[in-house]
């Protein structure tokens, strides 16, 4: 039987060179790199996306910012919302008059104006900002509530001259601090505010003043008024002339209290003799001479002005002993006394001449009354103007009101109190200078 030419049962494996492997590697190899190159492009696609994204987005939202500075409800007080730029404008206002009002004490209260007023404490708990933020909002309730008090009542007023008064004194500023008029707003009036876009705040401000003077104008007292509050008043707007003189001890801080006592008793001897030369019939200003210190002998020599006569002193400004006993009822031209003030160490001679009413006072109790009759219809006026802190920035509304000491019943301190403050610092000038000025 003839045989048969079949396939082998098994085919055998191609055995793979040292060359042959090389060549697979290098094929394995490219694939690699491709795969890599184009997941680069990808990733280089993708990244190139998302910086142009960010471009945009920051753009976007510097444009949101802006749009809801100057549209979006910042703080709403009443029934009106006010944006940012509004708040702005009375935030910047506040803080302004409050640094000229204050000026000349800045560096007695502790506050950096270069620095963040959030960073700063103007008491324990209440930071510079959060002052100036309670201010803006209060005077953004007085103003909202005037104006609308006013519209209410059919005033009107042209603000056209005042408006422009007002822009030309942001003109002047800008020329002085050598600054664009635009750069100037927004330094002054907020970061977001021009000459355009605060025109309505301003306006509407110089409208509401104008009615404020209005209602002084209703509210002016009549003449049996004045003269009521004056009755009820007289210490705060009498005058008095009289002649005075100072003894002082002339110790240091660090005298004892045998060495005080022992020379508080020469000077009452002194000042006892002194009082009794007078009432014999000695020229005052003469004795002042004769018991001043040797270097302020010179006050008394000049004889065309009487340094120990003082005219025209209120009772604010003349020192506590002096002025009681000055004020006291029934006193009587030529009445003399030697004063002890335990509290300075010190011995006074008074002589009273008159005391005195200046019926140019009748404007000032004037506006003294209609002024608080205002104030009084205002806050009526304000209560219903609610706030509501819609940008949550108004930190000051979380702070609990500080709490009455049983000492002195009073709260922490604020611009009421700043006020208060600068007129005693005046008082207390006014009676170094009566204490000093006559030795």
């Amino acid at each position: 039987m003839a045989k048969k030419n079949t396939p082998e049962a098994e085919t055998k494996q191609k055995v793979q060179t040292k060359y042959d492997r090389k060549m697979e590697a290098r094929r394995q190899q490219k694939i690699k790199e491709a795969k890599q190159e184009k997941m680069a492009k990808i990733i280089a696609a993708t990244v190139g996306i998302l910086l142009a994204a960010a471009i945009v987005l920051s753009v976007g939202i510097s444009f949101i910012s802006k749009n809801r500075a100057l549209h979006g409800t910042y703080v709403k007080i009443g029934s009106h919302e006010l944006s940012q730029l509004e708040y702005d404008y009375y935030y910047n206002t506040a803080v302004n008059n409050y640094l000229v009002s204050y000026s000349s004490i800045l560096p007695y209260m502790g506050l950096d104006t270069s620095a963040d007023f959030g960073k700063q404490q103007y008491t324990d708990n209440m930071t510079w900002k959060d002052l100036f933020d309670q201010m803006a909002v209060e005077q953004i309730q007085q103003t909202k509530a005037i104006a609308d008090d006013a519209a209410a009542a059919g005033f009107s007023y042209d603000t056209s001259e005042e408006y422009q008064a007002f822009a030309s004194n942001m003109q002047e500023g800008a020329s002085a601090e050598g600054v664009s008029l635009k750069e100037y707003y927004k330094q002054n009036l907020g970061a977001y505010a021009t000459e355009k876009n605060t025109e309505p705040f301003v306006k509407e401000s110089l409208l509401a003043n104008a009615y404020y003077e209005e209602l002084l104008s209703k509210n002016a007292p009549s003449e049996e008024d004045i003269k009521a509050y004056y009755e009820e008043n007289k210490n705060s707007y009498d005058k008095v002339d009289y002649r005075s003189f100072t003894f002082t001890t002339g110790l240091s801080a660090e005298a004892t209290e045998e060495e005080t006592s022992k020379a508080m008793e020469e000077l009452g001897e002194k000042a006892e003799a002194m009082m009794e030369a007078r009432k014999e019939g000695r020229d005052f200003e003469e004795l002042c001479m004769e018991n001043a210190p040797e270097d302020a002998k010179a006050n008394y020599e000049d004889e065309e002005t009487e340094f120990c006569l003082s005219e025209g002193r209120t009772y604010s400004g003349i020192t506590g002993v002096m002025s009681q006993w000055l004020y006291e009822d029934g006193r009587k031209k030529d009445d003399i006394a030697v004063l002890k003030d335990d509290s300075l160490n010190q011995y006074y001679i008074v002589e009273f001449i008159k005391r005195y009413y200046d019926e140019a006072d009748d404007a000032n109790i004037s506006n003294t009354l209609a002024t608080q009759k205002t104030a009084d219809y205002m806050a009526g006026l304000t209560e219903s103007y609610e706030v509501t802190d819609v940008a949550g920035k108004l930190k000051y509304l979380t702070i609990p009101p500080a709490e009455e000491t049983e000492e002195d019943g009073s709260s922490e301190a604020g611009a009421e109190d700043m006020d208060a403050d600068e007129s005693e610092s005046n008082d207390n000038a006014e009676d170094t200078i009566e204490k000093d000025g006559k030795e």
